[in-house]
């Protein structure tokens, strides 16, 4: 179990406890199970081999109902080569002696799985025959996730990834039971805060067996399916709770609904035709958008967002539940976003740039389940959750998010927007495309049909520039292009009028030197 203390020094002299004993410096373990979780691929397809070899003797065995066969009558299989020829011993020890193998290889592969949390880092060692250490710098760490999937949860487990600064950066504790998941975020979010606690004293490890620390993590992991996730740490609760019925509407009100309408006008009129063919090409494409609706509506489930003392806490997800505590000065843009057919209904939605420390080429990169913090809520739920985003924005330029920014514009617009003269680069949307800058961030604003309002805080901004293409240069206009973390964000707007540009740039220098050099949201809790 985590914090087994069987890799500590015996006779070591006593050494005073100044945060929790997961993370006291030394080398601790991983929870037991996690061999059994880590290598669940490879015992699922052995299921699947054993399942394919005596699929009819299972049809025959459980419902014999559905078989085709006549009662009692099984084809050929495995079992009956091994009683034909009297091998019921040699097949039992062989059976014996891979599973004997496969737990040693675990036993192995837990006792040289270890973690560290220093001053300084938090490193991972892996490896029996090829050994693998991974360092994660505390000052460089930009958030850390709790990721809790469905087989996990019933176990009473939890895995962590620690977000660091740069590609594949990564640090991954999996797996951990889920008390010590949370003891040990809140120890690196403290620690990397530059924080350390003052508590001693702290409660001693639990201790016992491997069996009996399983059976207590599924009793656990079993009551925690029952009750829920626990949101007991948030300060305060969620601040936003999303109705069930309008996840659901905001799904089906969505491009991909447009996409699925159009398949199956073109089924239609295919079957009107006799092309009866067509109707299977389409199966696929169906299971398709319903798997996308089943995996988004999911992944919105259970949904909670609140500040904590640690940064603020982002929890989803029905089947595999993620968590995370985002850092304050760790979101470097943000984007609230309105489709069309939402408009009726005064919804929008929120997402953001972050670091995330996922390689370009991995798959993970392609998955970050927190690029959307928001996704649908009304305009008090977008003023509560940009609140906690941007905690440091004043009242008084709160008008460029919705006045002027989201609802714009207005008569007294004091966005730089597309001249009228060149109305036909923007055909629908050149009133309302401009942008905007202040003491602490800068507001670019898109879009007719697709509402976007962009806030990047200054303090986060890494360089700005302006481009020009040939057009852009014939129509003396010019794109503005905001440079921070790469992500789901768009960070410039185009057919901006040149000279007004070149203003916008100027003061956005100069605006971003004075934010950057007063910014103190990397030290939160200091």
């Amino acid at each position: 179990m985590p914090g087994d203390a069987s890799s500590a020094h015996e006779g070591a002299p006593p050494r005073a406890l100044v945060r929790s004993p997961l993370s006291d410096g030394e080398w601790q373990r991983l929870h037991p199970l996690t061999p059994l979780l880590r290598g669940g691929l490879f015992l699922v397809v052995m299921i699947g081999v054993i399942v394919a070899n005596l699929r009819e003797r299972l049809i025959e065995l459980f419902l014999p109902a559905v078989t085709d066969l006549p009662p009692g009558v099984v084809p050929p299989d495995p079992v009956d080569f091994i009683l034909a020829h009297n091998l019921i011993l040699i097949a039992g020890g062989g059976a014996l002696a891979v599973l004997i193998v496969l737990l040693v290889i675990f036993r192995l592969s837990w006792r040289f799985h270890t973690f560290r949390i220093s001053d300084d880092d938090v490193e991972v060692r892996s490896g029996v025959l090829f050994r693998t250490h991974r360092r994660a710098p505390l000052d460089r760490v930009q958030g850390v996730n709790l990721t809790r999937p469905l087989v996990a949860r019933l176990l009473g487990l939890a895995k962590l990834e620690v977000v660091g600064a740069g590609l594949d950066s990564n640090v991954k504790l999996e797996y951990l039971s889920a008390s010590a998941a949370e003891t040990v975020r809140g120890d690196i979010l403290r620690l990397a805060s530059g924080r350390r606690l003052a508590e001693r004293g702290a409660a001693a490890v639990a201790s016992g067996s491997p069996v009996q620390q399983a059976a207590d993590a599924v009793a656990a992991g079993i009551q925690g399916i029952v009750d829920g996730e626990d949101f007991s740490d948030a300060e305060p609760e969620s601040i936003v709770r999303i109705p069930f019925g309008r996840l659901v509407a905001s799904r089906v009100l969505s491009g991909s609904t447009l996409t699925l309408l159009a398949l199956i006008a073109v089924i239609v009129v295919a079957a009107s035709f006799s092309t009866l063919w067509v109707l299977f090409t389409m199966v696929p494409a169906f299971l398709a958008f319903g798997a996308y609706y089943v995996r988004s509506i999911a992944r919105g489930l259970r949904y909670a967002i609140a500040p904590s003392s640690d940064g603020v806490r982002l929890t989803s997800g029905l089947f595999t539940t993620v968590s995370e505590v985002l850092p304050p000065g760790r979101v470097h843009a943000i984007e609230v976003h309105q489709p069309l057919m939402w408009r009726p209904f005064g919804w929008w939605s929120i997402s953001v740039n972050r670091l995330t420390g996922h390689s370009r080429g991995s798959s993970d990169s392609n998955a970050d389940p927190f690029a959307t913090v928001l996704p649908i809520g009304t305009r008090e739920d977008v003023e509560r959750v940009l609140g906690i985003l941007v905690p440091a924005l004043p009242a008084d330029e709160w008008t460029y998010v919705f006045r002027h920014g989201i609802l714009g514009p207005v008569d007294d617009d004091p966005y730089v927007s597309t001249p009228r003269r060149v109305w036909l680069l923007r055909p629908l949307s050149w009133r309302r495309n401009g942008a905007v800058v202040s003491a602490d961030a800068i507001f670019l604003r898109r879009g007719w049909a697709h509402r976007t309002l962009t806030v990047i805080p200054l303090a986060r901004l890494q360089s700005i520039g302006l481009r020009q293409g040939p057009l852009a240069r014939a129509t003396r206009t010019a794109t503005l292009a905001t440079h921070v973390i790469p992500g789901t964000v768009r960070t410039s707007v185009g057919a901006l009028d040149r000279d007004a540009a070149l203003a916008l740039f100027d003061d956005t220098a100069r605006a971003t030197v004075a934010a950057a050099a007063g910014d103190r949201s990397h030290r939160w809790a200091g």
